[in-house]
């Protein structure tokens, strides 16, 4: 199974339609200051990946949310353990709560279906019925109007059972792999007037967004400025908060998510993810264990990192349009 940030590549790809100018600017003021917050503030969203996956990762991450270990998470709603967080979403109505869009199902013994329809949606099937193990299933033979049906579907499933929705973002990054999937993508938020997660980085701009007549958008509603995560394989567990600590530290001031996996390392994820132990049973069980930690808070509170929320990154986008 390939990285599902693929060393942050599948953002970097993203990033070209994005490069605007350093620091998360728009006519001058950075994310930081439309908050409220100096130029030199650090900003930090904890996002939890994968809720709705399995009743273990709900476990966790509904705990983790309520206690404010982190600051936002979002739903896998093709996935079995979504009637769940539609309860803790109606039971936490203020929970930050975003969709994790899904074209992928990752795990060999573990499998999900599309929301739509199958035969409305044939192409983003794999040959046993499921959506595709590996990105590249999904870039090779994925028909761009199918998986726009297909991620409104989510969308709107999620609306419908009155989730109150912070953003979207993309389950393993398969919706950067290519621009006509990317393109998807950036449809979706003006759609629904939510944020995307889309990581603002400098660098030329991509030969896609000269194609794309949604980079514009996508520059203007650039909310993050790096997105951080762990890659496999990641670290041995004696080191697990030593190497978030290493993650985090250098990063200058802007506006950053830190990706994480969160469940217990129990029977169920265990059966799961057996056969893969990058973000399986340990590695969410370990981020679980350091999220919850003093060392951990005591960290970033020491690190000087402010923790927003996606609706707190919402008001930037809302404000910018007034700049």
């Amino acid at each position: 199974m390939i990285s599902r940030w693929m060393s942050l590549a599948a953002f970097a790809f993203a990033a070209g339609l994005v490069a605007a100018a350093a620091g998360s600017q728009t006519n001058g003021r950075s994310v930081q200051e439309r908050l409220g917050y100096p130029a030199n503030a650090r900003l930090l969203v904890l996002h939890a990946d994968d809720l709705g996956m399995a009743h273990s990762v709900n476990r966790a991450t509904f705990e983790a949310l309520e206690k404010g270990w982190i600051t936002s998470s979002s739903i896998l709603v093709p996935c079995p353990w979504f009637p769940e967080v539609v309860r803790f979403a109606r039971e936490h109505p203020d929970a930050d709560l975003g969709i994790h869009l899904a074209v992928n199902s990752e795990w060999n013994d573990f499998r999900w279906r599309p929301v739509s329809p199958v035969d409305a949606v044939s192409s983003l099937l794999d040959k046993d019925g499921y959506l595709p193990l590996e990105e590249t299933g999904v870039v090779a033979n994925a028909k761009p109007d199918q998986v726009d049906r297909e991620l409104r579907a989510q969308v709107d499933r999620a609306k419908a059972a009155h989730i109150n929705l912070t953003h979207l973002d993309s389950h393993m990054g398969t919706l950067f792999r290519s621009p006509a999937l990317l393109d998807v993508y950036l449809k979706l938020g003006p759609a629904y007037n939510l944020p995307l997660l889309l990581e603002r980085a400098s660098g030329d701009r991509s030969a896609a967004a000269a194609t794309s007549p949604w980079a514009l958008g996508a520059q203007r509603d650039a909310l993050v400025d790096r997105v951080v995560s762990l890659d496999a394989p990641g670290a041995p567990m004696s080191e697990w908060s030593d190497a978030y600590e290493k993650l985090l530290s250098p990063l200058p001031a802007g506006v950053y998510e830190l990706i994480l996996h969160l469940a217990y390392d129990d029977e169920e994820m265990r059966g799961a993810t057996w056969d893969h132990p990058n973000w399986g049973a340990a590695w969410r069980q370990a981020d679980f264990d350091m999220v919850k930690s003093q060392r951990f808070r005591d960290f970033l509170k020491s690190s000087g990192f402010t923790l927003v929320k996606w609706k707190d990154l919402a008001k930037a986008r809302v404000a910018s349009s007034r700049d």
